[in-house]
């Protein structure tokens, strides 16, 4: 069994075909699904897949930074209701993104740490989205003062130093299509970083891995991200699938 910890399948991409590209998920061993949100627009769809599968569907709640503009208080608001009236299992997705746009800046780094001080309160991970912003990161998670926060740089590109400063924090790290990528050099840093911290994940529909690389990605392609990673640690895809799933579950309490 594997766990998609990351994966959008309420979004429009999926309109057309959701439940075959779930049910394709399934055949493929990928049985659990963790949804990390976008914002207030996208909630009720997160919600309705949550309805449609229950058992199989977990939900984050967050805003994510690319989603802070003018309206980041009324979105902040809207994320701290749901985590008063809902079950979640992280909070995410959270973070900061300066690659397409640096105007928020400040209000994504305040949006961050705010978020932040609800995981603490409602006792949950994070999930982090990070983008041209390690430095800015890990300046808000480096002055949260305890050992109770947790969660996962998802989607992680960085480099060694940068995965075990964020293990030091303790946070696991998300494993995306981008470790299939020929020059993306994240397969030798994955090979430092210790097997105990490492999550799987897709990014679905983003990120395809190598050799859907370009096109709409899905769960079902979990096992090409899998068989990768397996190959960087010389484990069998059946070890490495135990201890990535068991580490998921540790992580979101599923």
């Amino acid at each position: 069994m594997l766990i998609d910890t990351h994966t959008h399948l309420y979004v429009s991409e999926f309109a057309a075909d959701r439940a075959d590209v779930i049910a394709r998920a399934m055949e493929a061993g990928v049985l659990q699904f963790v949804l990390p949100a976008i914002d207030s627009e996208t909630t009720e769809a997160m919600y309705a897949l949550k309805r449609d599968y229950p058992n199989a569907m977990h939900l984050m709640m967050g805003l994510h930074p690319t989603h802070v503009g003018d309206t980041v208080a009324e979105e902040l608001a809207h994320v701290y209701a749901q985590l008063q009236q809902h079950q979640f299992v992280a909070v995410g997705e959270i973070g900061m993104d300066l690659y397409w746009d640096k105007t928020y800046k400040k209000a994504q780094q305040e949006a961050f740490a705010q978020q932040i001080t609800w995981a603490l309160e409602f006792d949950l991970p994070i999930v982090i989205h990070c983008r041209d912003a390690f430095d800015e990161i890990f300046e808000v998670l480096e002055g949260v003062n305890t050992t109770k926060l947790r969660g996962v740089f998802h989607c992680f590109t960085g480099n060694a130093e940068q995965a075990q400063r964020a293990i030091n924090l303790n946070m696991y790290i998300g494993i995306g299509g981008v470790v299939t990528f020929k020059n993306a050099g994240l397969s030798e840093t994955l090979a430092q970083i210790p097997l105990a911290s490492v999550v799987l994940e897709t990014d679905a529909p983003y990120l395809a891995p190598t050799p859907h690389r370009g096109k709409r990605n899905e769960s079902s392609f979990l096992p090409l991200i899998l068989a990768k990673v397996a190959d960087v640690y010389g484990l069998s895809v059946e070890e490495m699938s135990k201890i990535t799933t068991q580490n998921a579950k540790k992580l979101f309490g599923i």
